[in-house]
Parts: structure tokens; C-alpha cells; sequence
């Protein structure tokens, strides 16, 4: 069974760069991109993602307001991506999975999706 997986960044290579990464692993299923918090928080209801690599800052409803709007016990499982480790406390007091600091490489997105 496939993990059904959400890419959530507002810049565009950023998200490209996951996108290739998770491309090569068969046991992942992208199931869509978003560029901002509202368009994560529809996707997440739609789509029932069971990973979401989640961008931290975001235009308008950032990454720690997506899981605020969805809810700890309904987010799935969430990969912060940022390129800021100021926000590592406060995502793994929101129960990330894991957080990647930019730029990272194929294997530590690979670790980050095996947890």
C-alpha cells in the first residue's frame, strides 16, 4: 500500500526538489501540491494524505496554523520543511514526524519518510 503524500511549500523549486525525491520511492503516491496554508488545509480534507511535508512559513496560514485548522489527532503525519531551525521546539511539540532543514538531500528526505 502506497503513502499517500502532500507537498506543501509556496516556492516552486522547493517543492519540485521534494517532489524528485519522492518520486523515486515506489512506495510513495504524491496526491497534489499546494502553495499556501488554506489551499494544505482543503487538500488535507479532500485528499486524507497519510504524510504531509509541510512548509513552516507560509503567506497567510502558515504551517503551524494548517495543523491548528485540522487538528493534532486529524493531521496526518506531518515532515516540517523550513529553512529555519528556530521553529524545531515548537514543531515537534505539534507532533512532527520529523523537520528538514533546507537544503537537505535525497537521503534525509528518505530517512524523514521511514519514520
Amino acid at each position: 500500500m502506497k503513502i499517500k503524500t502532500l507537498i506543501v511549500d509556496d516556492m516552486r523549486l522547493a517543492r519540485e526538489h521534494i517532489r524528485q525525491y519522492l518520486a523515486a520511492d515506489a512506495e510513495i503516491e504524491i496526491v497534489g501540491e499546494c502553495v499556501n496554508g488554506r489551499e494544505a488545509i482543503k487538500a488535507i480534507n479532500n485528499e486524507k494524505p497519510d504524510l504531509v511535508f509541510l512548509e513552516v512559513q507560509m503567506p497567510g496560514v502558515d504551517g503551524f496554523g494548517v495543523i491548528e485548522k485540522i487538528g493534532v489527532q486529524q493531521m496526518p503525519a506531518v515532515v516540517f520543511v523550513t529553512a529555519f531551525d528556530e521553529f524545531a521546539l515548537k514543531a515537534f511539540d505539534a507532533n512532527a514526524t520529523d523537520y528538514l532543514l533546507k537544503p537537505f538531500d535525497e537521503e534525509r528526505i528518505t530517512r524523514a519518510v521511514a519514520r
